[in-house]
């Protein structure tokens, strides 16, 4: 049984960072590998709690306990096992996922309240992503191609974690699996849209070699909707999985100077980024190199332009957040939770420079006083942020605007739904830029599902991979396949509600 003292005798612990002035020099993954002793030793802090409050917090129902204390043993392949067994790709969510497992864990409830000596929540993620390396290097990762086919076909537009998922568990259960992907590779957002300072590409690859020794076959290069219709795919198919990712991004058309040059949405620098990275060009259109840099939003995109700025080698580097700064998790001398919800998130990009403002919204961008064409500033002021009706309303504080020097500005602000409209047809969108589906994950035309971001809104990688496995499941009884897959969530399902 785990060790009940375990989170006595060991504190919560991560293995060091890649130092700053090296990372800066190079792309590669800011976590290096940790080493077998410091996995095993956060492994022997779970307890396996009475009630294991982990297993809501991950979407997928993960095993966590099962699997802690596996490697606490040393028992890797067993571990490998029983988390292959929930998770397609734990190696990706082991890198990128935020966790929201361990913000469940009752160890962390306990140091968010008390202050406690527990020392916080099990290092999940950590222990996740060192499964997933034992099992690549050990061997462990072997395709499973199904005994026999069930002469069923489906499609699976889009290649991220949600379509790989579908189309690795529809492949195993016997259906032939086409994905097609529009771009010039495999992976969706996972490959141009993350650096490679979160998740080298290699990691990817890993994987879709054991997908396509499994009967997954890849078309790239292919956008549904422009280089093939839906009824030409529909003919082609006996069922079709919706999986493009919502990744029209959030913009401000209405903010003076917007269309100023030099101002972009926060993906069209990081794709440009990641393409040079990849060695697929040889410069990025977007380029923050001797630049003043200003990027605009608080999350995770907003800090995946901050490392790349960086390492593009950015003059100066301005992220602002308009809402107020929370407080450390440790914080006494502020207001501790619940009075703050949410505690301050700090990237590991967030160490390597920069300065970081709160409680600021643009007012405008300003033109250069060189090329008016070009933006050269912003202006910011200090705002209110409250809701009236359900509704955000920023009101800015008189006589606090600024002007900040700005060579380049990038929108990190969220994502409004999909963008892939031109394949859409007669299945329509939601209100929030979304596609909308039944029970069973079906769209309004039949033999059509949906799953992912593309139904649920920017989100999880999770939450991608766990829909793409309830879609999978649902597509399976469709086509009238014997027995059943999991099903980990239903359409509507929502992050379970835990103390941060």
């Amino acid at each position: 049984m785990p060790d009940p003292s375990g989170f006595l005798k060991h504190t919560r612990q991560q293995p060091a960072r890649r130092p700053v002035p090296l990372r800066l020099r190079d792309w590669g993954e800011v976590y290096p590998p940790a080493p077998d002793a410091l996995t095993r030793e956060q492994a022997t802090r779970c307890m396996d709690c009475g009630i294991p409050f982990c297993h809501d917090g991950c979407p997928l129902g993960n095993r966590i306990p099962d699997w802690n204390d596996l490697v606490r043993t040393g028992a890797w392949r067993a571990a490998s096992e029983s988390l292959h067994a929930t998770n397609n790709f734990p190696e990706l969510t082991g890198r990128l996922c935020p966790a929201p497992c361990e913000a469940a864990c009752v160890l962390n409830i306990g140091d968010t309240l008390q202050s406690s000596n527990s020392g916080g929540a099990v290092a999940i993620k950590l222990v996740e992503v060192e499964i997933a390396n034992h099992a690549f290097d050990g061997g462990m990762v072997r395709p499973r191609p199904a005994p026999e086919r069930s002469g069923r076909s489906v499609a699976v537009i889009g290649s991220g974690p949600a379509g790989l998922a579908a189309a690795q568990q529809l492949a195993r259960a016997g259906h032939d699996v086409t994905v097609y992907e529009r771009d010039d590779a495999v992976g969706g957002l996972l490959r141009y849209g993350i650096p490679d300072f979160k998740l080298e590409k290699r990691v990817i690859e890993a994987r879709l070699l054991q997908l396509e020794a499994e009967g997954v076959a890849f078309v790239t290069g292919c956008n549904i909707g422009v280089d093939m219709t839906m009824a030409e795919l529909r003919s082609r198919h006996d069922a079709v999985l919706l999986a493009c990712g919502a990744l029209k991004g959030r913009d401000t058309p209405e903010t003076p100077g917007r269309r100023l040059r030099g101002v972009h949405l926060a993906m069209e620098h990081l794709v440009g980024s990641n393409r040079v990275v990849a060695g697929l060009d040889s410069e990025a259109p977007i380029d923050a190199r001797g630049k003043h840099v200003v990027i605009i939003g608080g999350g995770d995109t907003a800090a995946d332009c901050l490392g790349v700025a960086h390492r593009q080698g950015a003059a100066s580097v301005t992220q602002l957040d308009i809402y107020p700064e929370p407080p450390g998790k440790r914080d006494e001398e502020r207001d501790p939770w619940p009075t703050w919800p949410k505690v301050l998130l700090k990237y590991p990009a967030h160490e390597e420079g920069g300065d970081r403002l709160f409680a600021v919204a643009v007012q405008r961008f300003v033109p250069s006083g060189s090329d008016p064409s070009v933006v050269g500033a912003i202006r910011v002021a200090e705002v209110q942020v409250e809701k009236h009706d359900g509704r955000r309303v920023v009101t800015p504080r008189q006589g606090t605007e600024r002007d900040l020097p700005a060579d380049l500005v990038l929108l990190a602000i969220g994502f409004e739904g999909t963008d892939a409209h031109k394949l859409l047809g007669q299945v329509g969108l939601a209100t929030r830029g979304t596609v909308d589906c039944g029970p069973d994950w079906q769209t309004s035309v039949p033999g059509v599902f949906v799953a992912g971001d593309m139904h649920r809104g920017a989100s999880l990688i999770v939450w991608a991979i766990a829909e793409g496995r309830a879609a999978a499941a649902a597509i399976h009884s469709y086509l009238g396949g014997a027995g059943s897959l999991p099903a980990p969530v239903v359409p509507g399902s929502r992050p379970l509600s835990v103390l941060r």
